[in-house]
């Protein structure tokens, strides 16, 4: 019985990621090389004794937004999985930068400093320096990580208890296709640590991670640093 699996996919480039402008609402769609690149991974990574096999998938969650659905045709197929299977899902979408839309990290620091929001060390009275980091202070006129940790963690149960469901069937992977911000999220919420501190983690536009169980167990959510693909197995 083989460990099921979790694949969590950020959406093809666009013009705002490749820019780093903070893009959450805005329905941008994929660059020519977005779709270029994503479609060229699918043909490497998706198929029959591939990374993801379509066949094994027990569900796929798909942010609402144009990048992410385009994402989903040019990666898997508009019906290789079956519609009953994909879900449209809210809680998956990005993370909400609300003020902070359209913005570079850079901007957005600035704009905080003149509000009063963010500070320069004081040497004098020893006050140390306050720089905006997302993952501590969420956006203005959108989400907090507390916000963004309980619509992920709903998401996160409802797939491990699927999981759970089928654990003794053939394997039965879940695929999750989203955006940098809230996958980056999703990833530690997985194995229960707080995003209030940056994760250090990266996933470029396009690319896939994976997560997984330890000891075949559903109570032991891991990162798969590495894995190799499934293919069945040889008898003489």
């Amino acid at each position: 019985m083989a460990t099921p699996r979790t694949f969590i996919a950020r959406h093809g480039e666009t013009e705002w990621s490749l820019s780093g402008q903070h893009t959450s609402y805005t329905d941008l769609p994929l660059t020519v090389n977005g779709e270029r690149r994503v479609a060229a991974t699918g043909r490497a990574l998706v198929g029959k004794d591939r990374l993801i096999d379509p066949s094994k998938l027990l569900r796929v969650y798909i942010s609402p937004r144009l990048r992410a659905r385009r994402t989903f045709e040019l990666l898997m197929g508009a019906d290789a999985c079956g519609k009953e299977r994909v879900v449209i899902d809210d809680r998956v979408q990005e993370w909400n930068y609300g003020q902070y839309e359209g913005l570079l990290t850079r901007q957005i620091r600035a704009l905080r400093t003149e509000r009063g929001l963010d500070w320069p060390a004081d040497e004098a009275t020893g006050r140390s320096a306050k720089v905006w980091s997302i993952w501590e202070d969420g956006c203005e006129g959108g989400e907090s990580p507390k916000q963004v940790t309980d619509r992920l963690d709903d998401v996160i149960h409802e797939i491990q208890e699927l999981q759970r469901e089928h654990h003794t069937d053939e394997r039965k992977d879940v695929l999750v296709i989203a955006h940098g911000h809230i996958l980056r999220s999703f990833a530690m919420r997985w194995v229960n640590k707080s995003i209030s501190t940056n994760p250090a983690l990266l996933l470029e536009a396009g690319a896939i991670g994976v997560l997984s169980y330890e000891h075949n167990n559903i109570d032991e959510p891991a990162i798969l640093l590495g894995g190799a693909f499934i293919v069945p197995e040889h008898k003489e």
